[in-house]
């Protein structure tokens, strides 16, 4: 009896996950993870790999994105109403920047991957640069400026000098309370996923579609309103400093699409933090008066200590902007 509850003890213990003797360490080439088949630059899903979009996405010099998550085997991503689907231990969330040159021809910059890392159950971030060739994209950590004439959404010539961040950049954007995390993958951004997800059992806990919440489409003005379309755009490119724990959190100004307090959405509200780059003006948000308003100001400066977002962008987003002003235009001068 002995020997077999010893048995017993032995087995059971056999079966249980191992943790890992060592953090998880980033291979040097994106083509030796088997993401992808055939030419690497198509980005042509290999088996397991998922494919996704944001309904609203960030915005970086007009970029064109292509996004994938790898679960492993097995595992399932678990819903929630609020912040990031949880995501298991070993999940790859894959994000590649291209843009289109002159010649309507896609080129691909880099490809950021964040992992969760069984070792401490930690997000970790790597960027890959891709080389002239567009065969492969190598491990790059110190960031890169490089130099592209590209076409932009209204099909206009455009020449910047596109940043490709460091290691510690994506640290600042992707961090909440000192903890590294994921930025766009929310249920209510990802509306046009969730039902399959949970169909192929790589979601569970969802509840009906309709009970999901959603974050609009901020080009959609059809189905959404101004203010409905600039707050989600507001969330995505802005949020994830400008929220409790984020990098930008001693401002006081939460730009959450979830957000309700006019003095935390910057209405009458004075700079904390801007010094010059409030451009002289009063309030972060001045109602009905979007020439007065910092945050329109900052939005459409390409300035070092000016331009807002501080990241992501050489260039000003000319759409978004617009969206903004309105926006801040419409809104009741008796706020």
């Amino acid at each position: 009896m002995k020997r077999l509850i010893l048995i017993s003890i032995v087995l059971w213990g056999c079966g249980q996950p191992q943790q890992p003797k060592q953090a998880f360490e980033f291979k040097e080439k994106l083509s030796d993870y088997g993401f992808f088949t055939g030419e690497l630059k198509t980005l042509t899903a290999a088996g397991g790999v998922q494919h996704y979009e944001l309904s609203t996405p960030l915005f970086t010099d007009y970029a064109l994105k292509d996004r994938f998550i790898v679960l492993p085997a097995g595992k399932s991503m678990q819903y929630r109403d609020s912040g990031t689907l949880d995501f298991p231990d070993s999940t790859f969330i894959i994000k590649n920047f291209a843009y289109n040159d002159t010649a309507h021809v896609k080129t691909l910059i880099e490809t950021r991957l964040l992992f969760k890392d069984p070792f401490d159950q930690r997000w970790k971030v790597m960027n890959y640069l891709w080389n002239a060739e567009q065969t492969e994209a190598v491990k790059w950590i110190t960031g890169k400026k490089v130099p592209i004439t590209l076409l932009d959404d209204r099909q206009q010539r455009v020449t910047t000098v596109y940043q490709v961040p460091n290691t510690n950049d994506c640290k600042r954007c992707h961090s909440n309370n000192g903890e590294l995390l994921p930025i766009g993958p929310k249920a209510r951004n990802l509306h046009a996923h969730l039902q399959q997800w949970a169909s192929n059992g790589s979601l569970k806990g969802m509840p009906a579609l309709a009970r999901v919440p959603v974050l609009p489409d901020w080009k959609d003005s059809v189905h959404y309103t101004v203010a409905q379309r600039a707050r989600a755009y507001l969330d995505v490119n802005c949020a994830h400093c400008h929220t409790k724990g984020g990098d930008a959190y001693n401002t006081g100004l939460f730009l959450e699409y979830e957000q309700k307090d006019p003095a935390h959405l910057g209405f009458l509200k004075g700079p904390v933090s801007a010094g010059g780059g409030a451009g002289g003006l009063d309030y972060d948000i001045l109602p009905g008066n979007a020439d007065q308003s910092i945050l329109a100001y900052r939005m459409n400066s390409t300035e070092p200590g000016t331009a807002m977002p501080e990241l992501a962008r050489t260039l000003v987003h000319k759409e978004g902007v617009a969206l903004i002003r309105t926006w801040i235009d419409q809104l009741p001068r008796n706020q």
